[in-house]
């Protein structure tokens, strides 16, 4: 455990504009760095090793400001004060004055080191030196100077100027009045700063590339298609790419040195390269700085997404390969009502049994309000409202269903329970009929094995609130008879949904790739690297997911979270897919998150 933070003192107040700034190194990075400090009033010496690429570094700066110019982010006159803030040169001589030098050279500790040692003799006693670096070892970069307490990580995001987080990275020798004297300062610039330890990785790397390596494993084993990887975690978690996709920008090449890195220095083996990234980038298939990555490119740096060999064609669309006329739905709950307001709005008559009568009134009413919201918004009008309702039709008897060509079991995530549905419905249901279930986690297999139509049995995974949620996982076992796949999917498309294909195992795509990474957030919070809230802020900003791992954990509920988990670790019996024992403790105390009012966070206090 490391020591409380020194008082800051007048001596470790942050710079303020007017001192100078360091930056060595001016690539894309280095240069995005050296126009942040400048436009928050920093004089900045920005160092080269020759002319060629001090050059280069001029018109990356001179570029980045003309766009903010174009965008109406700054003025013409402003982005020239900009410009005259920031001396460049190629001897690191020139840096004398400066009381912080952010290094920002190749990712290589070699270089690194050497600029470190060079700096070590030109620089103030009092002066901070700071890495860039996004996963080597700063306590190691430390160790080459003679002073390793005034070392720390600023790992900026890119592109600087835009992005708004910075890692600030402590070693076990950083003093404390350095460490927040180096917060200050990014937060002077409009930043974020988060703390966390020296590990490879940091916050977000650590948390990112172990869910986009997942990725790559899950799409190497032809688990599910790129496509359908990418678009599960778009529409199934918000996030804003996919994971395939992500890794063609951020370029194959970077993603495996970040991974090997972390992998040498934590051995965890999620963080071992997946064995088709090396061969990728042996082949030059680096993403879209080559035009060729798990996509192909209309040309190298290009962001357009052109067909390849492994494109589906327009004609792969799903027919119904079985007629659909009427739906069942078996359960009241809050998932049951969602599906049955889909159903209804996309044109099909629906039947949906529950318990009881004031449990199938239920359904009705939770439908209606729900119009009545769209209503009050312009989005729906009182005939449509009357319409769909006219679609819909409630009972208490399974028996019922005797006529459907297609129902959904949306009933309690309990496998026993379950079974014995499919048990009835198989001796209940026409021959021919589709039983779905929508289960987030259980063998669909096991289902299936107990009717005497496994070939008919299929997962139809909506997510919640299904109204809204535009992702539905079609899951097909072993079992499953291709025209049932087809079918599902065919109809999911005339529902409004966007479908994706994938095979029986636990997690299918979206909770296969989400809760690994959850874990791993926990995980980083028990080992006291960085808080609950640092983390959060990091995944937000850094990666632009749309909720922290802490956030989601404490709405999806720590309990389904541990189960969910659980069923992961038991299916791959990976090492590092074992729930983490914080998230047990919190299940066990019966802190589960917004449901109970405290999980990760006391939301009594909100």
């Amino acid at each position: 455990m490391t020591s409380a933070p020194a008082p800051a003192t007048e001596s470790a107040a942050p710079p303020v504009p007017g001192t100078t700034v360091g930056v060595v190194g001016l690539g894309t990075m280095g240069a995005g760095i050296a126009e942040v400090f400048a436009r928050h009033g920093y004089a900045v010496v920005g160092v080269e090793q020759g002319e060629e690429p001090l050059a280069r570094g001029r018109q990356h700066l001179e570029h980045s400001t003309g766009r903010a110019v174009q965008r109406g982010k700054i003025t013409e006159a402003e982005a020239q004060e900009i410009l005259g803030r920031i001396t460049t040169t190629t001897s690191m001589a020139d840096l004398a004055e400066a009381s912080l030098v952010v290094e920002a050279v190749g990712e290589s500790m070699d270089l690194k080191k050497r600029v470190f040692r060079e700096l070590d003799g030109i620089v103030g006693p009092d002066a901070v030196l700071a890495t860039n670096t996004s996963s080597l070892s700063v306590t190691d970069l430390s160790a080459a100077t003679a002073r390793p307490g005034r070392v720390v990580g600023m790992h900026f995001f890119n592109p600087a100027p835009v992005q708004d987080l910075v890692e600030v990275v402590r070693t076990v020798v950083t003093e404390g009045a350095v460490l927040e004297r180096v917060r200050a300062l990014v937060e002077g610039l409009g930043k974020s700063a988060v703390v966390c330890g020296d590990k490879a990785g940091f916050i977000a790397n650590t948390l990112l590339f172990g869910y986009l390596n997942h990725a790559v494993s899950m799409y190497e084993a032809r688990y599910a298609s790129r496509e359908d990887i990418d678009a599960a975690m778009r529409y199934g978690c918000g996030y804003p790419m996919g994971p395939l996709a992500l890794l063609d920008l951020i370029g194959l090449d970077t993603a495996y040195e970040i991974l090997e890195t972390m992998y040498r220095q934590g051995r965890d083996r999620l963080h071992a390269p997946a064995p088709i990234l090396k061969q990728m980038v042996t082949a030059g298939l680096l993403g879209r700085k080559t035009g060729r990555g798990f996509y192909t490119y209309e040309a190298p740096d290009s962001p357009v997404v052109v067909a390849d060999d492994r494109t589906p064609s327009a004609d792969q669309r799903p027919a119904l390969r079985r007629d659909i006329g009427l739906v069942g739905v078996v359960g009241t709950g809050t998932m049951a009502s969602g599906i049955v307001e889909v159903f209804a709005k996309a044109g099909y008559d629906v039947l949906y049994t529950g318990r009881s009568q004031d449990k199938v009134d239920g359904v009705v009413a939770t439908i209606a309000r729900s119009f009545d919201k769209q209503i009050q918004r312009g989005r729906a009008t009182e005939d449509q409202k009357a319409e769909v309702l006219g679609r819909v039709r409630g009972t208490t008897s399974l028996e019922d269903l005797a006529d459907v060509d297609l129902v959904v079991e949306a009933i309690a995530e309990d496998l026993a329970i379950k079974s014995t549905l499919f048990r009835n419905l198989d001796e209940i249901c026409k021959p021919g009929a589709i039983l779905a279930t929508t289960t987030s986690s259980l063998p669909i297999i096991s289902m299936a094995a107990v009717t005497e139509r496994p070939q008919d049995v299929i997962g139809m995974h909506f997510f919640n609130p299904a109204t809204v949620m535009k992702l539905v996982e079609v899951v097909s076992t072993v079992s499953t008879d291709e025209e049932v796949t087809e079918t599902v999917l065919a109809v999911c498309d005339r529902v409004g949904k966007t479908a994706v294909s994938c095979g029986d195992r636990a997690g299918f795509i979206v909770n296969a790739l989400l809760f690994p990474y959850l874990n791993d957030a926990v995980k980083m919070l028990e080992a006291h690297y960085a808080d609950a809230d640092d983390i959060d802020t990091a995944m937000k900003l850094g990666c632009a997911l749309p909720m922290g791992p802490f956030e989601l954990l404490d709405v999806v509920g720590n309990d389904v979270s541990l189960a969910i988990q659980r069923e992961l670790y038991l299916e791959f019996r990976e090492p590092g897919f074992a729930p983490a024992p914080l998230l047990e403790h919190l299940v066990t105390a019966g802190y589960l998150g917004r449901k109970t009012g405290r999980g990760f966070r006391d939301h009594r206090r909100r």
